[in-house]
């Protein structure tokens, strides 16, 4: 484990950002649970030993989505579940971004921009995989949406997992060659155009907010300006890797799925006033360090904050939720069996540590009985 913590930054400096920048009820939610997290404000379980009287308090954590130290789990349990809908075809990883000139844009009216990252991502996907020219089928796509740099900067962007085959309208599997099946700028310039053509429709719908950072868009002629000068960059999208492994894909993504702006093992020191963490620098190729005050870092860190209830890994094709059912069935019996099955479907957590880690929680570390007892304990008042 790290010696270093995001909850020693908070507990030292987040009164002093709270008296220096606003907070958002998302946010404030977000930092408490971070401080309260396995310190006992949230209870506890209490391991008794009968047999040698050994006693362990095991503190409870928080579970948000932003924790650094509660993501393990859930990640998982996604894992194994998304591995039960894997088929026998390549997979590619496929990385949407956007134009730095739309960040503030984005910041401002981060639902609704968010979400139509991941359906422009989606449909320009679906839109040219259907064509028989690349692939002639349905395919199933995970998306993640992420929106930091790795030095906490903002920087939305989309993480697509798309199967190389899919279903073909008459029920049947097709499957691509190993290498993507669409061509990079082919993706690069629907994609822009879809997003470009949805953002002007909700620009003229009055549901864009434009703030301070963006205030001049709101000008009809300066929107204009600004969204030719859009349509001329080339947006293009990061073919970042292949799969023919049935199950590496999916593996691969759960790094993705539930990691947050920052690891703590990113993080090299902490003091009452700053932090210093590591990063990989994508001009460089190498591993380096930066300085924040715990303040800044702060700041950056909350900026990453999802909307609440914002849902962040969304299932499109084969996958989509209202028919995925319908359509594995299909392609399991196209591809002559399943590949993978879920093994933690409905476990009860002890059962899941035993099994996906080996954790034992019953056996004594002291004298190795199997019958260490658990109570609750209730969380610390304040």
């Amino acid at each position: 484990m790290s010696k270093y913590s995001v909850q020693q930054i908070f507990n030292y400096s987040f009164e002093d950002y709270a008296a220096t920048y606003p907070v958002s009820e998302i946010q404030w939610k977000v930092a408490k649970d971070i401080m309260a997290c396995k310190t006992g404000k949230l209870g506890a379980n209490l391991s008794i030993c009968p047999e040698c009287d050994y006693q362990k308090v095991h503190n409870n954590s928080c579970r948000n989505r932003n924790c650094p130290c509660c993501q393990a789990v859930q990640k998982e349990r996604w894992v194994d579940a998304r591995k039960a809908e894997v088929i026998s075809t390549p997979y590619f990883h496929v990385v949407f971004t956007l134009p730095a000139e739309l960040r503030s844009l984005i910041f401002a009216n981060q639902k609704l921009l968010y979400s139509l990252l991941h359906e422009c991502a989606a449909k320009t996907l679906l839109e040219l995989s259907s064509n028989k020219k690349y692939l002639g089928a349905t395919p199933g796509i995970i998306q993640v949406e992420h929106t930091w740099g790795q030095q906490l900067q903002y920087h939305p962007h989309v993480h697509c997992i798309i199967s190389g085959g899919g279903l073909t309208k008459d029920e049947k599997l097709l499957t691509s060659r190993e290498k993507f099946f669409i061509p990079v700028k082919v993706l690069g310039s629907k994609f822009r155009g879809k997003f470009l053509a949805l953002l002007e429709k909700l620009y003229q719908a009055n549901k864009i907010i434009f703030t301070d950072s963006c205030k001049a868009l709101q000008n009809t002629y300066d929107w204009k300006k600004f969204t030719f000068s859009l349509r001329e960059k080339d947006w293009i999208p990061y073919i970042k890797e292949t799969f023919n492994g049935f199950g590496n894909a999916i593996e691969y993504l759960g790094r993705y799925t539930h990691r947050i702006a920052i690891s703590n093992a990113r993080i090299l020191s902490v003091t009452e006033t700053e932090t210093t963490f590591k990063f990989f620098n994508n001009h460089t190729k190498q591993m380096e360090t930066t300085t924040l005050s715990n303040v800044a870092f702060i700041r950056r860190f909350l900026q990453h904050v999802l909307p609440r209830r914002f849902q962040k890994i969304r299932y499109y094709g084969f996958l989509n939720n209202r028919s995925k059912r319908k359509n594995l069935k299909i392609l399991f019996k196209l591809m002559g069996k399943q590949k993978f099955r879920s093994r933690y479907t409905n476990m009860k957590m002890e059962e899941f540590l035993l099994k996906a880690w080996n954790i034992n929680i019953r056996l004594c570390p002291n004298c190795g009985c199997q019958g260490i007892q658990i109570g609750r304990m209730r969380p610390q008042l304040n």
